[in-house]
């Protein structure tokens, strides 16, 4: 008898779960491991956000469920948020809903809205867990490529009309992890009109909308003329308020497809603990000086960064938004090679290319989550290592 099922079984492993014990190991050897590995910012929450949840934390009222869907004053600041930054309105009962983070809402949608044996279209190179959502929700993955000559754009022209006609879900990320690629608002007009004319839901996974600088501004998918009749985006605090073990996001957009993830949710959990969303309504009605301020660590850790990398023959496009760099692996290494050389030989820690699908091959992701005298550290131990081309 197996107490595991075929679906488990038949799941790789975690990518990210899999470097964590190598570090583990590595760091019970003594070596001073630096991770730049996984998207989790090191700056901290702002306090007015912090107060605001110890504030509601001791009130009784709020140590009771949540509403299924998330407490209205979450909602409404979501509704408001988007009013004021995309110049879109929406209704917050029936067009926001409360996410316990977008991963968990990414994996639920997908169970919501595919049967087994559906087709969803996976950008690639992208977030892992569209791939895993669609594997555990028993659907097809068809890839849906990107590459770089196209700036990571989605190149509908190679995703079969087979593929298409049994299609029911599309997801886009932008500002995207992990090539941090961004885009304007005509990709999402296309999207729409391609979604549209294909009969297929579209989801955008805006998790780094926030997280922009060189003046770019993100736009929102659901700016575009009939986004709500076929589309919905996930929005997350994780990144441009430091969040990301507060575990509180949010979706938007159409009314049936909203509902059906209500639906879903309200039958595995109880939505987030109140004073989180509460603190989480203030962030989104702030003024946002310290999402600025945020943004501006990030860019100069990039500038740093990007420019020491190409002073050793590693290019990377400079990003206009996101926490990563998207870089080429030296000549004669794969993807998990050189990921693989940099944790033996000088205690970093990169994400392959690879992980986020085939054509992330011959790339790797770096995290810009450690402060700049631990970049000047990385950048130590990478001009120490040896980069000829290897041939195995």
């Amino acid at each position: 008898m197996t107490f595991v099922s075929d679906k488990i079984n038949s799941l790789p492993p975690y990518l990210f779960a899999e470097f964590q014990k190598k570090k583990m190991e590595l760091e019970a050897n003594g070596v001073d491991v630096i991770d730049l590995g996984i998207g989790a910012p090191d700056l901290p929450t702002p306090d007015f956000v912090i107060d605001k949840l110890a504030d509601e934390a001791k009130k009784s009222a709020n140590h009771r469920y949540s509403n299924y869907s998330g407490c209205l004053e979450f909602r409404e600041a979501v509704a408001d948020f988007y009013k004021c930054h995309y110049d879109v309105d929406l209704d917050p009962n029936t067009e926001v809903l409360t996410l316990i983070g977008s991963k968990e809402g990414i994996a639920n949608l997908i169970q919501a809205v595919i049967n087994p044996g559906d087709t969803v279209l996976v950008p690639d190179p992208g977030y892992p867990v569209y791939r895993t959502g669609v594997h555990l929700a028993g659907g097809k993955i068809v890839r849906l490529p990107l590459d770089t000559e196209n700036g990571y754009l989605p190149l509908y022209d190679e995703v079969s009309p087979n593929a298409l006609q049994q299609a029911k879900l599309m997801f886009l990320n932008y500002p995207s992890n992990p090539t941090s690629a961004t885009v304007h608002l005509n990709t999402f007009l296309q999207a729409i009109t391609f979604a549209e004319k294909n009969n297929i839901i579209l989801a955008n996974d805006a998790a780094y909308d926030l997280v922009t600088f060189n003046g770019y501004k993100a736009p929102s998918v659901m700016q575009a003329p009939n986004a709500k009749g076929v589309a919905v985006e996930f929005g997350s605090l994780s990144k441009s308020f430091n969040m990301t073990g507060w575990r509180i996001g949010y979706i938007v957009g159409n009314k049936e497809i909203i509902q059906a993830l209500a639906t879903l949710k309200s039958n595995l959990d109880t939505s987030q603990f109140l004073p989180i969303q509460k603190a989480a309504a203030t962030a989104l009605r702030s003024d946002f000086s310290s999402v600025a301020a945020n943004n501006k660590v990030y860019e100069q850790r990039m500038e740093k960064l990007h420019n020491a990398l190409k002073e050793v023959g590693i290019y990377a496009d400079k990003p206009k938004g996101t926490i990563f760099l998207w870089a080429r692996v030296p000549k004669g290494f794969t993807s998990m090679s050189f990921a693989n050389k940099l944790l033996a030989e000088a205690g970093v820690i990169v994400t392959p290319g690879s992980a986020f699908g085939k054509s992330g091959e011959g790339f790797f992701r770096i995290s810009l989550s450690v402060k700049s005298d631990r970049l000047d550290e990385v950048v130590k131990r990478i001009k120490a290592l040896d980069l000829k081309e290897v041939t195995n």
